[in-house]
């Protein structure tokens, strides 16, 4: 569905270390600033466990997950706003994100330059957050200045759009972030199309050490982050690389030896689906097995034209099965004797780990 996540922080944060780990690529990840200069891509699988419960059921030819693409962006410096660094291409490469992952740096090591000399996560991630709000403060003025032309033609939607303008430009003049669940609906859907950089949803991955430096700093990133209602997930990103980069058997024994049950970067592409609100359903065959990435609360045509548009447009009706129906029952034959396959029509909001197929007529 080409929902994209955007790594985004100051430079030499452990961003395209990041990047590397989550997608196992091997893009330049130096130390110097602006090492990264075009945003690079990648595709992540969701490491889904139920994928492997069907398939000891069904007994497939090809499994494939869901999938997030991940997008690893320029670092970005004070002033940005008004062209420093790489910023303008830097905000705009951002503005295409639906979501994004802001590394922010809690640990020392003098073998890895920092751009303004000091560790100060909070500081840090400041100077990120204040960088969109300029960005946004200029887009909201110009807006406004073609909405008060249009005033006196006493456009209903201008008006609406004016009043929503100067609502959100207050917002912005205060050092705020814009929080999208502080408008109704409506106006949610207005403020998307502005694509607002301050507006898009995040959560901070912090990059430390195993030192109490490091603990403190954390400590400090977590305290800035609550204000804001934003969640923090710490890691170690060079460690979460080198466990990225071993066998699956060496992998499995390193987290246990860890008393890890999963690696953290596995946290990272959950969180990055579940706060673009996403979900998955699943069809199962002996062909393949696939998990279909669908928005939250999506009714089942929805979920039908995913697969294809011809699904939507001609849907008729969808045989359902829960998750955990479909593995209690040993697969749709046991579902169907207990009762627990059922015809859902076009109002049925598809459930996460339903099991679906779909009944279409074009």
């Amino acid at each position: 569905m080409g929902f994209k996540c955007g790594i985004v922080g100051l430079p030499n944060v452990g961003k395209s270390t990041l990047f590397n780990a989550l997608t196992k690529s091997s893009i330049p990840a130096e130390n110097f600033p602006f090492c990264t200069i075009e945003p690079n891509v990648g595709k992540v699988p969701l490491p889904d466990p139920r994928l492997i419960d069907l398939n000891k059921i069904v007994d497939t030819k090809k499994i494939i997950p869901a999938s997030l693409d991940l997008v690893d962006i320029a670092g970005l410096v004070q002033g940005a706003s008004q062209g420093e660094g790489l910023g303008n291409a830097f905000l705009s490469n951002i503005r295409e994100m639906n979501a994004l992952a802001h590394v922010v740096r809690c640990f020392d090591d003098d073998n890895v330059t920092h751009v303004d000399g000091s560790i100060d996560p909070v500081r840090d991630a400041e100077i990120i957050n204040l960088e969109l709000i300029l960005a946004d403060l200029e887009t909201v003025s110009k807006r406004l200045v073609k909405c008060e032309k249009l005033i006196k033609t006493n456009d209903k939607d201008n008006k609406i759009e004016y009043d929503l303008l100067n609502k959100i430009k207050d917002n912005l003049d205060s050092g705020k972030l814009i929080n999208l669940e502080d408008f109704n609906d409506e106006e949610q859907k207005i403020i998307k199309s502005f694509q607002l950089l301050s507006s898009k949803p995040t959560f901070y991955i912090a990059n430390i050490s195993d030192d109490s430096k490091s603990e403190k700093k954390l400590n400090e990133l977590l305290e800035f982050a609550k204000k804001s209602g934003c969640i923090v997930i710490p890691t170690c990103i060079k460690i979460e690389q080198e466990i990225a980069l071993l066998e699956d058997e060496e992998r499995q024994e390193y987290l246990e030896l860890m008393e890890m049950d999963e690696p953290v970067l596995n946290k990272i592409i959950f969180k990055g689906y579940a706060i673009l609100g996403l979900q998955t359903y699943f069809t199962a065959g002996p062909q393949e097995i696939r998990a279909w990435t669908i928005k939250s609360n999506a009714t089942a045509p929805n979920a039908a034209g995913v697969i294809h548009t011809d699904f939507e447009r001609g849907f008729i009706k969808a045989e359902v099965i829960g998750f955990d129906d479909y593995i209690s029952c040993n697969g749709e034959s046991g579902a169907k004797e207990n009762g627990k396959l059922r015809l859902e029509g076009k109002e049925y909001i598809v459930k996460d780990g339903d099991v679906v197929h779909f009944k279409f007529n074009v």
